[in-house]
């Protein structure tokens, strides 16, 4: 388990470009899947950033391109994020404190759980855990930001 301090100013931490590996566990049917891809948090006119994430998934019944997209605007602290659908709609907030890195978010009929954990400067991992009488799901993403290191 890393020990880290968690990032004080998360909107400069994820701005940029993030590969993703991400597992995905229908727990009631026992169905396995993949999502690869890479995920951008860009800059908007707002203040806040815009999330892409591009890819390819492989699921039983779907494999090939997929992507999704959020708004994230800055939360009550800097080490803070609103998560947003694209429509506006509130998702969760995101953070890696020790008091806020979990959240949940409802959508009948099922429960989302996320836990964000900060794993250094250039990585950090989430975990989704869905429930309900429609799902029961385990989706676990790893990130890991492109061009680590490299001198700009």
């Amino acid at each position: 388990m890393n020990h880290q301090e968690p990032t004080q100013d998360l909107q400069a931490y994820l701005a940029g470009s993030w590969s993703v590996e991400r597992t995905l566990l229908d727990r009631a049917s026992g169905t396995r899947g993949t999502f690869t891809g890479v995920v951008r948090y860009a800059l908007n006119p707002d203040g806040g950033l815009d999330y892409r994430e591009d890819g390819t998934m492989h699921w039983p019944t779907h494999s090939g391109p997929a992507f999704r997209e959020y708004v994230l605007k800055p939360g009550a602290a800097p080490d803070s994020m609103d998560v947003f659908f694209p429509d506006g709609r509130p998702f969760h907030i995101m953070s890696f404190s020790e008091l806020g890195n979990q959240d949940k978010h409802w959508c009948d009929p099922d429960d989302y759980r996320v836990n964000y954990v900060y794993e250094g400067p250039d990585s950090f991992s989430f975990t989704w855990d869905v429930h309900g009488p429609a799902k029961d799901l385990l989706l676990e993403s790893h990130l890991a930001r492109l061009n680590a290191g490299r001198q700009l």
